[in-house]
């Protein structure tokens, strides 16, 4: 099976999914409830932030100094975009192993019932 268009290698880890799915709820987000929602480290975190960001993913805007400051982040269009690609992605994958249709069966299933006579 190839790989759906909009499956986003950036994207798909667990924590970077995690970090999308949240972000796309909102239009902006304070690091700590992004860090407190998913239970992560600030570095964890961090570490995340900053490769989303470098793909263009997400915005950060720091306010204020030392002991005030503040984060925000947000998905940029482009990683809204991305984001919303992968999700269908992920559904054609779900999707593609559910069970075969009545269509999509082998013969022999569809005709077992007369195979003792």
């Amino acid at each position: 099976m190839s790989t759906p268009v909009g499956f986003d290698e950036l994207i798909h880890p667990a924590t970077r999914l995690s970090v999308v799915a949240l972000l796309a709820a909102t239009e902006w987000a304070d690091f700590a409830f992004v860090r407190d929602s998913l239970s992560l480290s600030d570095s964890a975190l961090s570490k995340q932030l900053h490769t989303l960001e470098e793909a263009g993913y997400l915005e950060l805007h720091k306010e204020g100094g030392g002991r005030k400051r503040r984060t925000r982040v947000r998905l940029t269009d482009r990683g809204r975009t991305a984001f919303e690609g992968h999700v269908a992605a992920l559904r054609a994958i779900v999707e593609g192993a559910g069970p075969p249709t009545a269509s999509e069966a082998p013969s022999e299933q569809r005709h077992h019932s007369g195979a003792g006579r």
